[in-house]
């Protein structure tokens, strides 16, 4: 899983170090994961808000924010949801493991699992694989992102530098994502971590803002997952701390940024997609009706599915907004354009060149953008095409 000459690596900020294995629960791809901090480092959590919580989301929620984590285990192809009591002594014998092999204690360790729902974890595989992951540990993060896909095609990672007052810091993220993608986060890990010094505090607040700004805005097929999580580590290992507010302002920016990279390429990846759509909706009154009614975009089979064809039919789309409570006084103000070009003004369709836009919407990324003159908000949300492949992957995924 190293990368061959000249293919960049995605660097891991100072004091971080990760790897992935393969255990022998999946067959042919890695499937144990591990996030190390070699000093302790503030940890920050949002977690799905599904009421069919995994044993990894309820025992994590229970840990952060912290500022002594020193780790994240996680495991691909058993989600450890829908396990009953059996599933709770898993996931701690998994934590237990990690924290054995790294010297902490097993409340320093965050897990989380991925796969198949409703079925028990392979765990003696797991922990006597653990030895095994702590030795590959390097400053990298591209095994560790494979060691997390299922339906993934690709791994997700993105590495920045942020100059704070003091000096230099990197924030490197880490995701998985493909179906039973939806907001309020979904099959969807997250992982951001930083060599920037901050408070349990200031890591709650960012990651919160970050996640609402980008996990929260993607979808794939408009369900919610039992095992979604989102992170961030902090662990001052640069020696830089937050200290100004304007340090705050760039840390939440960078963070904020990468989390919707992040997002994006899972909504790029999304099962079966061929296409990433991008959803801005201008001149809200009301942001949270401004993205409830991105967001409804992204999940509706009409429109996405109208995508997948190539088919401009903007009617689609003003269905959807009037469905997700947009009021009339606004429709009647709207814009609307359709890969930058205007299809809908004032109430009333504009005539376009229908086969320019067709050709327009063969590209692989598909920006609808919304003004409805009616305020100053503004909501962005992203999601993909319906296709057949979707259908396929889903009735075979067991």
């Amino acid at each position: 899983m190293t990368p061959g000459p000249g293919v960049a690596r995605t660097l891991l900020p100072k004091g971080f170090f990760a790897a992935g294995i393969n255990c022998g629960v999946r067959k042919y791809r890695p499937d144990l994961g591990l996030i190390m901090s070699d000093v302790d480092a503030v940890g920050a959590g949002v977690f799905t808000q599904s009421t069919a919580k995994a044993a990894p989301v309820k025992w994590s929620q229970e840990l952060v924010p912290s500022g002594q984590i020193r780790a994240i285990v996680t495991n691909s192809g058993q989600a450890n949801a829908a396990t009953g009591e059996l599933g709770v002594i898993n996931n701690l014998k998994m934590v237990e493991a990690t924290a054995k092999a790294i010297g902490c204690n097993p409340k320093q360790v965050l897990s989380a699992s991925t796969g198949v729902i409703g079925v028990h974890m392979m765990i003696d595989l797991i922990t006597e694989a653990m030895p095994e992951l702590h030795a590959r540990l390097t400053d990298t993060a591209e095994n560790f992102a494979v060691s997390i896909l299922t339906t993934d095609l690709v791994p997700k990672t993105v590495t920045t530098l942020v100059e704070l007052s003091k000096g230099s810091v990197r924030v490197t993220g880490i995701s998985k994502g493909s179906g039973m993608i939806h907001p309020n986060m979904a099959t969807m890990l997250g992982y951001i971590l930083t060599d920037a010094a901050m408070t349990p505090e200031e890591a709650k607040t960012i990651l919160k803002t970050s996640t609402d700004l980008s996990f929260n805005m993607v979808s794939v097929d408009g369900d919610t997952s039992t095992n979604d999580c989102s992170f961030l580590l902090a662990n001052g290992a640069s020696g830089v701390k937050v200290e100004t507010v304007e340090d705050f302002e760039k840390i939440q920016s960078a963070i904020t940024g990468v989390s919707q990279l992040l997002a994006k390429a899972i909504a790029r990846d999304g099962e079966g997609a061929t296409k990433l759509i991008e959803i801005k909706i201008e001149g809200s009154n009301d942001l949270p009706l401004a993205r409830k009614a991105a967001r409804g975009l992204t999940i509706s089979p009409l429109f996405k599915s109208a995508i997948h064809g190539e088919d401009p039919n903007w009617g689609r789309i003003l269905a959807r907004l009037g469905a997700e409570g947009i009021p009339e006084a606004a429709l009647n103000k709207m814009e609307l354009h359709l890969q930058g070009e205007i299809i809908f003004k004032a109430g009333a369709p504009v005539a376009f060149d229908r086969d320019k836009v067709r050709g327009l919407l063969r590209s692989d990324t598909v920006f609808v953008n919304i003004n409805l003159f009616d305020g100053s908000e503004t909501a962005t949300a992203w999601g993909c095409d319906l296709s057949k492949k979707y259908v396929e992957i889903n009735t075979e995924y067991t």
